[in-house]
């Protein structure tokens, strides 16, 4: 692989891995069109690792407040207003357990998957997102009818059962082609949480999955020095950075304007041309 190739793969899983569309199945389809399928699954996780640091970057001072409250609760000392926060974090505990499961019982089938898998996916990915755009857009409407303020849900925190439902859709967006975030903001939406809290909990979310299949794919560690070399793995790292840092903000926007159908409109043809050309 060579320095350019690797900086258009990580200008790829920056863009993908936010925006709602697939980066595992981008990144897959993207390798077969550059003859690089022999790069290791390990490669892709360094750049998901990349774009990790954009997550965090992005929402610090929230991923802070959250620590804030940890620390106020292990020294019983917490405040009546973390209580939503507290909330939160367990529903983030719950929706990890969810997706470890899914992680590890899927970590040794995912490579193994034929790339027109991965098409089926993005069709899977645009229904999630249209359905979960439609349901949140008529939820607002009875709320607003019924003389509700868009921003009373803000104070209350993700329920435990809503970070199952989350953690379980997250899960399914393992499988290639299935967007993560997709699918974890359309399950969010579906399970009743309004679309801001939807996108900032997708993302708090992916912190501990990324993390967790980067140490399931540890073992290749050797294998990626030798397949792809580190000039190319630094260079996909850091625009996987600076365009995930750029997607998120995109993204957030969108999410809150309730606009996900675009990326299914993007989804459906790309779908139908790869299942009949590729």
């Amino acid at each position: 692989m060579s320095v350019l190739e690797g900086i258009l793969l990580g200008l790829l899983q920056g863009v993908a891995e936010f925006l709602p569309i697939s980066s595992s199945g981008h990144l897959a389809i993207a390798q077969k069109l550059f003859n690089l399928e022999d790069v290791p699954l390990l490669y892709d996780v360094f750049l998901h690792l990349a774009t990790l640091g954009a997550v965090i970057l992005f929402f610090r001072k929230r991923i802070w407040s959250l620590l804030q409250v940890v620390g106020r609760w292990m020294c019983r000392r917490s405040l009546p207003e973390d209580k939503a926060d507290l909330q939160t974090i367990v529903a983030l505990l719950l929706g990890t357990f969810v997706t470890g499961i899914f992680g590890i019982l899927l970590s040794d089938v995912v490579e193994d998957f034929d790339i027109k898998f991965i098409y089926v996916g993005f069709f899977i990915t645009a229904g999630l997102l249209f359905f979960g755009d439609a349901t949140e857009e008529r939820r607002r409407k009875k709320r607003l009818a019924a003389g509700s303020k868009e921003s009373e849900d803000k104070a209350v925190g993700i329920k435990p059962l809503q970070g199952l439902g989350i953690g379980l859709a997250q899960g399914f967006g393992v499988l290639p082609g299935i967007s993560r975030s997709g699918s974890t903001i359309a399950g969010a939406l579906l399970c009743g949480v309004d679309r801001e809290q939807a996108g900032e909990f997708s993302f708090l979310l992916s912190i501990p999955a990324i993390l967790g299949a980067f140490v399931l794919q540890l073992d290749d560690l050797d294998e990626i020095g030798s397949a792809v070399g580190l000039a190319p793995v630094v260079a996909g790292c850091i625009a996987a950075f600076v365009a995930g840092i750029f997607a998120l903000s995109v993204l957030m926007k969108i999410v809150r304007k309730g606009k996900l159908e675009w990326f299914a409109i993007y989804l459906i043809p790309l779908g139908i041309l790869g299942l009949l050309f590729l």
